[in-house]
């Protein structure tokens, strides 16, 4: 005979565990102490195995029949419920292991093993450390772009609207690599492009005048301050590097006899 929600609610403790039977294997467990637990009775290979679905009422007497059905329905597939429900729970620990940060800093740990510029990197780890931070926690399957664009606009409207750009381009490379991992199946910056408002250009101090140019360049070669700047200065106007190129150049790069200056990647 079934059992009745009010035969559940009425069920007392006894001084010894037993059980009240529902049908097809389901009964529910009346323990020493007075609680109540639905487990199901099963057999499987030729082995009896017992599945716990939960405490009542926590558990409702509609809902411990349905997981019965759904176990029966695994055993006639020839899946073992009790691996299953394993299965199950590895899944969705490993899921929210893999979180955003997680994957963030495996990003950055590639960089470091490509051997990427020490800025690039310093600047990439600040990026999705301090900026990036509200993601940190978040499984990656779980972000969407209405999230993302809500952390981009907060620093666009600071005024950083080029940190806001760049900030969506790296998220983007940690998604992609989710992706090809296997850890993610979308990349939800892709619809953000053209969500931001474009960098505004500021210019730079420039001499643009002939004759005032003229006048640095004869100001460099009078100065007679510390030799090496005063060759530092000549040779930029020479060559129009960056700064950084001059300041950080060795005289390996240099081909004295070709006249040639190799500047590395």
């Amino acid at each position: 005979m079934s059992l009745s929600d009010l035969a559940c609610k009425n069920a007392k403790s006894k001084g010894k565990p037993y059980r009240l039977a529902d049908g097809d294997g389901l009964y529910l467990l009346v323990q020493k102490n007075g609680s109540k637990l639905w487990q199901l009775r099963y057999r499987y290979l030729e082995k009896e195995n017992i599945l716990s679905f939960g405490k009542y009422p926590l558990v409702s007497l509609l809902d411990a029949r349905g997981k019965r059905d759904d176990a029966k329905r695994s055993l006639i597939a020839g899946i073992n419920p009790s691996t299953k429900r394993k299965e199950e729970k590895i899944a969705a620990i490993t899921e929210a292991r893999t979180t955003f940060g997680l994957i963030a800093e495996e990003y950055v740990t590639r960089m470091e093993e490509r051997d990427a510029a020490a800025a690039t990197t310093t600047k990439t780890k600040w990026l999705l450390k301090d900026l990036a931070s509200p993601l940190a926690k978040r499984p990656i399957k779980e972000i969407t772009a209405a999230e993302i664009l809500q952390l981009l606009q907060k620093i666009e409207r600071s005024g950083r609207r080029e940190t806001a750009r760049r900030l969506r381009g790296v998220i983007g490379s940690v998604f992609r690599l989710a992706i090809v991992t296997l850890r993610a199946e979308t990349d939800p910056t892709l619809p953000l492009r053209g969500a931001l408002q474009p960098p505004k250009a500021n210019g730079r101090a420039a001499i643009t005048d002939e004759k005032k140019f003229g006048q640095l360049l004869v100001a460099i070669d009078e100065y007679d301050g510390w030799p090496t700047l005063k060759a530092a200065l000549q040779f930029l106007a020479l060559t129009c590097v960056r700064p950084g190129e001059v300041r950080g150049a060795t005289r390996a790069e240099f081909d004295q006899e070709k006249a040639d200056w190799h500047i590395p990647a």
